[in-house]
């Protein structure tokens, strides 16, 4: 097994991507309300704002800022999960694979990177917002529902930004 290390910056802003199990599974945006949900619950009692999302059938990707004085953000990752993920009984899901008493629908982990500057920033912009064109699921990123492509442009003024670089 790996031995990943995780950067824990306290007020830091971060790229994730949480993926189904599923990878062929639409269930993100069919139950698309309940992951808001989910996030907004979370986001109450644990702050963090979701600077930028874009959720798409079977992963998301997000850019968070957290608190000044707080780096936990596996805490709210688990508990988004726990929100979003049905339970079944702990001997009703025969998933293989799992970790003794492991249950849900996203997967354990999740992946993340700290953005270190605004290039950083800008860059992991562009990949969450052009994430769906890049899936073949739209040909602009105005034409995804699920995304704050368009809440962006009209926030920061900006003009349409270029498709990021494979």
């Amino acid at each position: 097994m790996p031995n990943y290390r995780r950067l824990f910056v306290p007020g830091g802003t971060y790229f994730f991507t949480v993926a189904l199990i599923e990878h062929h599974c639409r269930m993100l945006v069919d139950q698309v309300d309940t992951l808001r949900a989910a996030f907004s619950r979370v986001a109450k009692r644990h702050l963090f704002e979701t600077a930028e999302i874009c959720i798409l059938p079977d992963h998301l990707h997000c850019l968070w800022r957290l608190p000044p004085d707080d780096q936990d953000f596996p805490l709210r990752w688990r508990l988004i999960k726990t929100a979003f993920s049905p339970s079944p009984p702990r001997d009703a899901d025969p998933q293989k694979g799992r970790r003794k008493g492991e249950r849900g629908v996203l997967r354990r982990r999740c992946r993340e990177r700290l953005n270190r500057d605004d290039d950083d920033f800008s860059a992991n912009v562009a990949n969450v917002h052009w994430d769906s064109v890049k899936h073949g699921l739209v040909k602009h990123p105005d034409d995804w529902p699920n995304s704050t492509w368009r809440r962006w442009t009209r926030e920061c003024g900006r003009p349409h930004m270029t498709p990021p670089e494979e």
